[in-house]
């Protein structure tokens, strides 16, 4: 039994998808919350539609980005672990 000061062991690469599988499930949700910001800034003197409309795309774009940089690592560990179970078999 290990001492209870003693940090678990996580293999590198189990680690590394669980948080880019974090990162991914966590994407809508930051897109959410950023898409909902033109909404508070109508209530404000200073919002206007052209300045929402051109947040709102730019907003578009970076999470596309993000989700692009994303699946890449995320295909590469699916197609490694798919490789893993076929050489078991």
């Amino acid at each position: 039994m290990s001492a209870p000061g003693d940090p678990p062991f996580l293999e590198r690469r189990s680690y590394r998808r669980r948080r880019l599988s974090d990162a991914a499930r966590a994407l809508p949700i930051f897109g959410t919350v950023l898409f909902m910001l033109p909404v508070l800034w109508a209530a404000g003197p200073g919002g206007t539609t052209a300045r929402s409309g051109l947040y709102l795309f730019g907003c578009w774009f970076v999470l596309i980005v993000i989700a692009a940089a994303l699946s890449r690592p995320l295909t590469r560990i699916a197609e490694a672990a798919r490789d893993d179970k076929d050489d078991a078999r």
